[in-house]
């Protein structure tokens, strides 16, 4: 079944269809789930990034310059596994809708909760593994579900649905239509979860420290629970 909503920076069209994955506490638990996991990593795996890439890069590059071996491979494990994870999303996907399997993404949301139940065990010795299984898990996780009532996101970092949220808004402010202003919320909406979650973690590290992301597994759980209850109703 597929549901309506409202579509298009500029109004071309009123209205689109969205698929179950594409809801909002879909949106609302892998968001959180995404914030809390960036917060995890860099309060505790050593300073580094789960999710933002790009600031791996800027680093990787520099301790590069300054030829520190061990801080090399600190922001160069997770940027590879990042990588890799698309990866393995893309392969589940094909290969499960090769063989008509349309479930795919509960899959991976089981692969997530597994990996970051596993991270949560590892002593802070290992924290060049552990970063290299949360960054794989939020590839996994933001190329699995891209989408939110129609609209193209990212449930584990932020710059992209900044840049779309203020062009939706300007756009209303320029031209006074009303789905654009819609769009604008949606954006807003995500990155307010990406917030929260992030809160969360910086909160939960200081409560559990290394088991902390026990928490961001718990509420992938969530997001398969509702995505099977929907696919069964």
């Amino acid at each position: 079944m597929q549901r309506r909503s409202s579509n298009g920076v500029r109004g071309a069209k009123p209205l689109i269809s969205y698929e179950r994955h594409e809801s909002f506490l879909i949106m609302l638990f892998v968001t959180l789930s995404g914030g809390l996991q960036d917060a995890y990593t860099y309060l505790t795996r050593g300073h580094v990034f789960a999710n933002a890439q790009t600031g791996n890069i800027v680093l990787l590059m520099h301790y590069i310059v300054e030829w520190d071996g061990r801080m090399i491979i600190s922001y160069l494990f997770p940027i590879i596994s990042f990588a890799l994870g698309i990866m393995v999303s893309e392969s589940i996907r094909f290969r499960m809708e090769e063989r008509g399997m349309k479930r795919w993404r509960e899959v991976v949301l089981m692969l997530e909760m597994i990996l970051l139940l596993i991270v949560g065990f590892m002593p802070e010795s290992t924290a060049h593994y552990a970063n290299a299984l949360v960054s794989f898990s939020c590839a996994m996780q933001v190329q699995s579900f891209r989408k939110f009532h129609g609209r193209t996101y990212a449930s584990t970092m932020c710059i992209g649905n900044l840049r779309s949220g203020m062009e939706s808004l300007s756009s209303f402010m320029n031209t006074k239509d009303r789905a654009a202003l819609i769009n604008a919320s949606h954006y807003f909406l995500v990155i307010l979860a990406f917030a929260l979650g992030a809160a969360a973690g910086s909160f939960l590290v200081s409560l559990f420290s290394l088991r902390a992301i026990w928490v961001s597994s718990f509420l992938l759980l969530i997001s398969f629970l509702i995505l099977h209850h929907e696919r069964n109703a």
